[in-house]
């Protein structure tokens, strides 16, 4: 079994701009690429978990994130570092209805458990909403809330 860091993106690896799609207005919070790379020396997968909401109000597509995301991992190899994987719920209740991959919900972390199999008792979630952290317990992993000065 795999021991992972599950981590949010928007307010926990980057600067929290709403709806964040573009790659000019991605920036990565102080010392995040640094923390990644700590867990992938130490052999953890590093895996997002981040709802976008975005897609499904129609202010950007599911191919804008992954550009996104190309990007960050880009950035991130720059000094050695990498995301294993990006799981994403592409879904907002208001438009789609609810569904079990939104966070709070575990939907994305029990996928990515699954896919990589994880041993949660080894591994961490970082998140910087009550939601991310929510999401992290329900599969029992430890999760911790991360406040952004920013």
């Amino acid at each position: 079994m795999n021991k992972a860091a599950f981590f949010d993106r928007d307010g926990t690896i980057n600067i929290d701009v709403n709806y964040l799609y573009r790659i000019d207005e991605f920036r990565f919070i102080e010392g995040i690429p640094e923390f990644i790379k700590s867990f992938n020396d130490r052999g953890y997968k590093v895996i997002v978990v981040t709802n976008q909401a975005g897609i499904a109000r129609g202010y950007y597509s599911e191919e804008d994130m992954h550009k996104l995301h190309h990007y960050i991992n880009g950035e991130l190899a720059k000094i050695g570092a990498h995301i294993d994987a990006f799981y994403f719920c592409p879904h907002h209740p208001d438009v789609t209805g609810p569904c079990h991959c939104r966070k709070p919900e575990p939907g994305m972390i029990e996928q990515a458990i699954h896919d990589f199999d994880i041993d949660v008792r080894q591994s961490v979630l970082f998140g910087d909403k009550p939601w991310d952290i929510e999401a992290g317990e329900k599969c029992g992993i430890t999760a911790q809330l991360i406040e952004s000065a920013l």
